[in-house]
């Protein structure tokens, strides 16, 4: 018999909370996005977070713990190699990753690549290099326009990205040549999350202006995972913001596009409203691409608010039969060097309106905790050759 209608699991992108036991192997040690975050701010307001037991699992420095928060807490480790997005969420709905993804932040791709790359395309290649997607735009777009060369550029996630002009370049061609980019990029010691297209218009420098004509080109997930078992059991299995690329559609029956943190928020509190049975997936990306990636604290510290507000709206939709949990992918520690995601613990918060318990449960292991547990709750089994075990009992 199945305990909750409908389970709400929202990704804060990069929010971590510790550096995990192995972090110096990634060059993380020390890393805390969150307590860092809390240490640099004079003011920080997160009265939902605080009443869910945010401050009681992770002490800050602005906020205190609550005497009887209202629900459960608990750190995740995370089991698989690496600390990019596609194998923390992988690993959240079952799968072991073995080989973290490729990421080319700091050198760009390797000379073979792009070599092969520009000679499968018939294209001379500019860029070559992590930047910010709008930068690269005003540093090379006006030489491509004139010069029929390819842009090619990176960023700290493990995704090779291709620019071309809508009108100059083409979109078909621009979609040619990311399709010849995943089939280069499939082999081990390139092997990157995604390739993305990234079609823009303008024809100079303060004009140019990314089209919602992008797409991305991303790996299946390695094995079926706990939104394969609910998707042919007949479930909802509804995503809102990256979720649907970091699966590449697998398991999903519905999918929400967003433009925002703010706005993946609005989008699930219009889904919370409606009536299904079964899972909605949130990711909230702003948070790792606007402020971890650029080191900025001080508007890491005001996305974290601005998700609270919604919070609250979203808390207070809430039904009897539904369980919320909210959790992180990996940290980026906008006070650590570079600009990379940072290996680290993430929180889980659990709550629901039936619940009569509260407290700090014991740390778990994976993130696969969370897959497992809503497979659980609906009577199903987790595919063959996934992790984790359900916390469902613990949730009372």
């Amino acid at each position: 018999m199945k305990k909750y209608k409908r389970i709400f699991t929202i990704v804060v992108d990069s929010l971590g909370v510790g550096a995990l036991p192995d972090a110096a192997d990634y060059g993380d040690a020390g890393t805390d996005t969150l307590g860092h975050i809390s240490q640099r701010m004079d003011e920080f307001c997160i009265p939902n977070l605080r009443k869910l037991g945010l401050a009681n699992l992770h002490p800050l420095k602005q906020v205190e713990a609550v005497e009887r928060p209202m629900g459960y807490y608990t750190y995740l480790n995370e089991a698989s190699a690496g600390k990019d997005t596609m194998t923390g969420h992988w690993e959240m709905m079952g799968l072991y990753i073995t080989k973290p993804f490729k990421t080319f932040t700091e050198t760009g791709f390797p000379q073979e690549l792009i070599d092969e790359l520009s000679q499968r395309t018939g294209r001379t290649i500019i860029g070559n290099k992590s930047a910010s997607g709008t930068a690269i735009l005003e540093e090379l777009a006006e030489e491509e326009i004139a010069t029929g060369h390819m842009i090619v550029y990176t960023s700290a996630d493990s995704v090779l990205q291709i620019c071309g002009n809508e009108e100059t370049f083409g979109l078909e061609e621009l979609y040619r040549c990311c399709e010849i980019a995943r089939e280069i990029t499939m082999k081990d010691e390139w092997k990157v999350g995604r390739v993305i297209a990234r079609p823009y218009v303008g024809k100079k420098k303060g004009e140019f202006k990314r089209t919602s004509n992008r797409h991305d080109y991303a790996l299946k997930p390695y094995g079926r995972t706990a939104l394969n078992v609910l998707e042919e059991a007949g479930l909802d299995v509804i995503s809102v913001g990256k979720i649907y690329d970091i699966f590449d559609g697998e398991g999903l029956t519905e999918s929400n596009k967003s433009k925002s943190s703010v706005h993946g928020m609005e989008q699930t509190i219009e889904i919370a409203k409606r009536d299904f049975e079964g899972l909605c997936y949130v990711n909230l990306v702003d948070f790792d691409a606007l402020w971890g990636h650029r080191r900025n604290v001080a508007g890491y510290a005001k996305e974290i608010e601005k998700f609270d507000v919604k919070l609250g709206e979203l808390l207070g939709l809430l039904k009897e039969d539904d369980l919320l949990i909210i959790t992180a992918d990996h940290g980026n520690d906008p006070t650590h060097t570079g600009t990379d995601h940072t290996r680290e613990k993430t929180p889980f918060l659990a709550y629901s309106p039936s619940m009569e318990g509260y407290g700090k449960l014991e740390d778990a292991q994976t993130f696969a905790v969370i897959g497992a547990t809503i497979a659980d709750n609906f009577g199903l089994d987790m595919p063959e050759g996934t992790i984790g075990s359900s916390m469902l009992g613990k949730l009372d």
